[in-house]
């Protein structure tokens, strides 16, 4: 049974289909050879009349960006479009082969399902579906060292008004070549926080010991509060990665914090240790190796987040880690040291602290690779004494204030000297 759509490409989910595709692909490319010889054709005659040679193909990614790489004979050109219900990219290219196995694409996080073929005489196409509305960040062409040309095109969630938007501009680059990695908003001097509530949804994080407390509800209660109390500061906008009792993955965290353009980035957590008596709020910074057992511990906890709903991307191949788990830039990581510190001094006096209080660790949700980002241990469940305090309202706001405050001194010396 054949089916079309928008696309204009047959529905290959039939496997035995692929797979003669796959042969004729294999073909093609022989027949390809043959006919680059002298004694068949010139080299004029098979660049505009053989087809591209599809030979390799890959799809990495997760529920908030995901990269394609297709690898073939010689330069493609391509154009892009999109569709809706459900949202799609779809990449036109000149007549092409698709020698690659069968399952190479195989449909994995915010991409739903892949389809592949001829749409017409001289033309092919591969199209992405997704879960939810996309926006393609990368779109080039990179020359390979020996021969050939690799295609590589990078998609990652988007909102509905932006999505709504690419679908109304429908508006590619006439050199065929697309690059908008951080997709950031143009800035008006405005500085921009992201405030994220640590878990949520069918993660609830730690359990207090005493009240019972969930984790996802306190960090969604100060993410709240500090996210109102900053919108009061004159040339501040903060905006929350979740409002709502809902999962989101540390990817998608991430992601949503590049999007919206943010200076910086704040996660609150309340976590647990096996230890009740440690108590106090500590800051957090990324490091590849941790400042010590605690801290690797508190890291290792956070980042199976993902691992609730069945999400894993520290398996990827090398070659396409830049959009998954990208490390944080040098000149990025001073930034949020400067910030992790700013933070302690500002609590310093009035809110308890732990044991130096500035510690660092792989944690994921700090891995924006341009976005000065810190972690915020409010206090520890664990302890009896820090479940009261992060109960009560008027601590809460003090703390609200004291961090509002940091915020404030850190940004001061960017506004003034140039960031």
């Amino acid at each position: 049974m054949t089916e079309r759509d928008g696309t204009g490409i047959v529905n290959l989910r039939d496997h035995a289909f692929a797979v003669l595709v796959a042969a004729i692909g294999s073909f093609l490319f022989f027949a390809a050879l043959i006919a680059a010889s002298p004694a068949f054709a010139s080299a004029e005659d098979e660049d505009s009349a053989a087809p591209l040679i599809a030979y390799n193909a890959l799809l990495v990614g997760d529920d908030a960006r995901a990269r394609l790489i297709v690898d073939f004979d010689r330069e493609p050109e391509f154009s892009y479009h999109y569709l809706k219900d459900p949202a799609r990219l779809v990449i036109t290219l000149p007549s092409t082969a698709f020698g690659f196995s069968a399952d190479a694409l195989e449909p994995r996080g915010i991409v739903s399902n892949v389809r592949y073929g001829a749409t017409g005489p001289g033309q092919s196409r591969i199209v992405l579906s997704a879960r939810e509305p996309i926006q393609m960040t990368l779109g080039e062409v990179r020359q390979e060292e020996s021969s050939g040309a690799r295609l590589v095109i990078d998609l990652a969630i988007a909102d509905d008004d932006r999505f709504e938007a690419l679908l109304a501009s429908q508006a590619p680059e006439p050199d065929n070549s697309f690059t908008d990695r951080l997709s950031m908003p143009d800035s008006d001097g405005t500085y921009v926080v992201a405030v994220d509530a640590g878990h949520g949804g069918i993660d609830t994080g730690a359990i207090g010991e005493d009240t019972k407390t969930l984790e996802k509800t306190i960090t969604l209660d100060f993410a709240r509060a500090f996210a109102k109390r900053l919108a009061e500061e004159p040339g501040f906008e903060p905006f929350l990665t979740r409002d709502s009792d809902v999962y989101l993955s540390l990817s998608k965290r991430v992601e949503l914090a590049r999007q919206h353009g943010a200076d910086l980035f704040i996660s609150f957590h309340a976590d647990s240790l096996n230890q009740s008596n440690i108590s106090g709020a500590t800051v957090y910074t990324l490091s590849d190796r941790a400042s010590d057992r605690l801290a690797a511990a508190l890291a290792r906890r956070e980042n199976l987040s993902n691992e609730i709903m069945g999400i894993k991307a520290d398996d990827e191949p090398e070659e396409v880690t830049d959009i998954l788990l990208d490390l944080t830039r040098r000149e990025t990581q001073s930034f949020s040291i400067s910030l992790a510190d700013t933070v302690v001094s500002s609590f310093e006096g009035q809110i308890g602290l732990i044991n130096n209080p500035h510690r660092f660790a792989g944690f994921m949700v700090l891995r924006a690779p341009d976005i000065p980002s810190i972690l915020l241990e409010i206090g520890f469940l664990s302890n009896p004494e820090d479940e009261k305090r992060m109960l009560d309202p008027e601590w809460r706001d003090r703390l609200v204030d004291r961090l509002v405050e940091a915020v404030r001194r850190y940004r001061s010396p960017l506004v003034s000297g140039g960031k």
